[in-house]
């Protein structure tokens, strides 16, 4: 069980690190490769972020819904189709997407469980949000 823990925090402050700093932060001489890139805009100069494994077992398909928690997600293992928008795309172990905040929906589409680490980005601080509204 604290091998998993520690897996799960060294691969979720993996991916924080390659999502959100620039490469220049790697230590010196240490190769690096960049994962995922998005800009992102802040509303508040304080974040709260939080790291959730999400398991999905074989044929899981979620209704049309909006995560309102936008970031960096990494798939640990098995495969998944998400739909985002107009767009899909299907991701293996270690695919890197952003989850953008639109209607989405995740299908586990691989024959064994899917997992996946989301790295959420909230401010510190509560901000009002409009409420949302399924189609």
């Amino acid at each position: 069980m604290i091998d998993k823990i520690a897996k799960l925090i060294i691969v979720s402050f993996a991916l924080f690190r390659h999502a959100v700093f620039a490469a220049e932060f790697s230590p010196p001489g240490a190769p690096t490769q960049n994962l995922l890139e998005h800009e992102l805009e802040l509303h508040s100069n304080k974040l709260k972020t939080r790291v959730v494994r999400i398991n999905l077992p074989p044929g899981f398909n979620s209704p049309l819904y909006i995560h309102e928690v936008p970031g960096p997600r990494y798939v640990v293992k098995g495969q998944v189709k998400i739909e985002e928008g107009a767009e899909a795309h299907v991701y293996g172990p270690t695919g890197v997407f952003w989850e953008s905040g639109r209607w989405m929906r995740i299908e586990n589409v691989g024959s064994e469980e899917a997992e996946l680490l989301a790295v959420e980005l909230t401010p510190a601080v509560a901000v009002e949000a409009a409420p949302v509204q399924q189609k």
